[in-house]
């Protein structure tokens, strides 16, 4: 059997920030939104991986206090070191940086660090060997 992840789901102490940041921070859009069980369940993805991977989100969670020696989080590739500098940039004037840029042998790359509106750690790099244009091998 294969399986391939598809989402990832998270409760989310304010809905509409974290829409908001995944909106202007990763490009992703609404692709479903609707209600269930008393609650907004709202799927977002970037343009064109709609069918490849969502992030769910919804309300109702206690939120994260992550400490800085906790790596956990969710990353996203991005066109270029360029692209990296300039998210790590806005994430530094809007004060939710957490790693600015750096750079580490392969497999990892270039990258920063963000803390979304609920705490969790996000993660935008460039030269891993993942995502859209990344090599064929690992």
């Amino acid at each position: 059997m294969t399986a391939a992840l598809t989402h990832v789901a998270l409760h989310v102490r304010d809905l509409d920030a974290c829409i908001g940041f995944y909106r202007d921070y990763a490009g992703m859009t609404i692709v479903h939104d609707r209600s269930a069980h008393d609650k907004r369940i709202v799927w977002l993805a970037a343009p064109g991986q709609e069918r490849d991977f969502i992030l769910v989100v919804f309300p109702g969670g206690p939120g994260r206090n992550q400490l800085d020696t906790d790596f956990s989080h969710l990353g996203f590739a991005l066109e270029s070191r360029d692209a990296v500098d300039a998210v790590a940039e806005r994430a530094r004037d809007g004060g939710v940086l957490v790693w600015p840029p750096r750079d580490e042998p392969y497999p990892v790359g270039y990258y920063c660090g963000l803390r979304d509106p609920d705490g969790n750690f996000v993660e935008f790099s460039y030269g891993q060997p993942l995502g859209p244009g990344a090599p064929q091998t690992i």
